[in-house]
C-alpha cells in the first residue's frame, strides 16, 4: 500500500469542523457534566482538539477495545476507573464503519455502566461499510469507501501523525 496523493480533508477543514461540533455539543449539554469516552488509539487527535474546545464540565474515560477474530465480539478495557452511573456519556470515535464494535460498546455501557445517556461523536463516518445501524449523533465528515489515514487513523500503525485525512492505495 502507498499513500495517496490527494487530500480528503485539510487541516483547516478539520479545525473548522471540530469547532462546529464542540459548539453543538456545548449547546446540547449546557450546564450538565459530560464524560468523554474516547476509544483508543485513533481518536486521540480528535479527542484532544474536541475537549480543548468544550467549555462545560468535561471528564475523561479512555477505552481500549480489541475486536475478536470473527468480527462480532470485542473486549473492552477502561484505562480509568471513572464511574459513569447517572452521567452523560459521549463516545468519541475516530471512524464508524461497520458499526459492529460501536454497537458492542454502546450495549456494554448501557448494561455495565448505567449512564444517564449515551451519544456518539465520530470524526469520520463511512456509512457504505455499515453492517449494523448505530447512532452517530455528532459527525465530523462522511468518507467514501477508501482506507483513510491521518489525524489519528492508521494503516499498520503508520500515518496517524498526518494533520489531514487522505487514504492509502494498493501498489
Amino acid at each position: 500500500m502507498r499513500l495517496a496523493t490527494g487530500i480528503l480533508f485539510t487541516e483547516k477543514q478539520i479545525r473548522q469542523r471540530v469547532d462546529e461540533l464542540a459548539a453543538q455539543i456545548d449547546l446540547d449539554y449546557r450546564g450538565q457534566p459530560l464524560v468523554l469516552c474516547a476509544v483508543l488509539k485513533g481518536s486521540i487527535p480528535f479527542l484532544a482538539d474536541l475537549m480543548r474546545r468544550l467549555t462545560g464540565d468535561v471528564r475523561l474515560a479512555l477505552i481500549e477495545m480489541k475486536s475478536q477474530v470473527d468480527g462480532k465480539h470485542a473486549s473492552i478495557l477502561f484505562t480509568s476507573r471513572l464511574d459513569l452511573a447517572g452521567k452523560h456519556a459521549l463516545i468519541v470515535e475516530d471512524i464508524v464503519d461497520t458499526g459492529i464494535t460501536l454497537d458492542y460498546l454502546i450495549k456494554h455501557l448501557e448494561v455495565e455502566r448505567s449512564p444517564a445517556s449515551i451519544r456518539v461523536a465520530a470524526f469520520l463516518d463511512k456509512p457504505t461499510a455499515r453492517k449494523l445501524d448505530v447512532p452517530v449523533n455528532y459527525r465530523g465528515f462522511t468518507v467514501p469507501d477508501k482506507f483513510v489515514v491521518g489525524y489519528g487513523l492508521d494503516w499498520q500503525e503508520r500515518y496517524r501523525n498526518l494533520p489531514y485525512i487522505t487514504w492509502v492505495e494498493p501498489e
